[in-house]
């Protein structure tokens, strides 16, 4: 069995076929799954699918991309919101200065406001970095300093420098579709000589970056061995113990999912 730690189910993606992608997913043994809350006001709905499916759970957070609709939220509004209880991790948050949709002075307040939420909440905290390694490391570091919380350096893709800052600080890091890209070798790299082998789970960010030799289609859970297959070729396992490997460490970190 394994867990999807990372799916965008709500929205117009899988607006007609969502229970046919959540059923082929558990036919290719993927199960259980985690749906992201990336915009504030979609809680509802991203919990709405959470709620109707025993082996689907949620979080609650707002991607960088959408920190400008709400920069002054606090962790006091997303903990009530945690109380949820399908909800198993803060996020998706973070940095990215490559769209800059939210300008910078608007992404750090809200990242802070949900790592101290994750602190307070004993949850661990989803994370997305694009073209903030250096912000994202020294952010880290410092909030590290004020108490102990659970990173998970999602669909990571950033460079060694961050891969080595982080691990030092007990991060998690994800694998996505990207591991199969021919070009990401310099990925590959990082998830062979860096990343823990007791701290890399794998996801698919659906409905986007679909693995080989799915790639170019809309992304899938089902799709999930393949990333597997992959990052069980980079960290030099076999099949059963990358899919254990990935499991135990998934339920490590996001210990409020409950296995039957």
């Amino acid at each position: 069995m394994l867990i999807d730690t990372h799916i965008n189910v709500h929205g117009d993606a899988y607006a007609e076929d969502l229970d046919q992608v959540l059923d082929a997913a558990r036919a290719a043994g993927v199960s259980p799954m985690i749906a992201i809350c990336c915009r504030l006001h979609e809680f509802e709905e991203v919990a709405a699918i959470a709620e109707k499916h025993d082996d689907v759970y949620c979080t609650i957070g707002a991607h960088p991309h959408h920190a400008k609709d709400r920069p002054d939220i606090t962790a006091d509004e997303l903990l009530e919101i945690a109380k949820h209880p399908k909800v198993v991790a803060i996020g998706e948050t973070g940095l990215d200065f490559h769209y800059n949709h939210s300008p910078a002075e608007d992404q750090y307040p809200s990242l802070r406001a949900h790592i101290e939420a994750a602190r307070r909440a004993d949850l661990p905290i989803i994370l997305h970095c694009r073209e903030a390694d250096t912000q994202m490391a020294d952010l880290l570091e410092e909030e590290m300093r004020k108490g102990a919380f659970r990173p998970l350096l999602h669909c990571y893709t950033g460079g060694a420098e961050l891969a080595r800052r982080a691990s030092a600080l007990g991060s998690y890091f994800s694998a996505s579709g990207i591991i199969t890209f021919k070009k990401a070798e310099d990925v590959r790299a990082v998830f062979s000589d860096i990343v823990p082998e007791d701290r890399v789970i794998i996801e698919t960010d659906c409905p986007y970056l679909a693995p080989v030799p799915h790639r170019g289609r809309r992304n899938e859970p089902s799709y999930l061995p393949h990333v597997l297959e992959k990052l069980c070729e980079v960290k030099g396992w076999g099949a059963d113990e990358g899919a254990q490997r990935t499991t135990q460490a998934a339920l490590r970190l996001f210990d409020r999912i409950a296995m039957s």
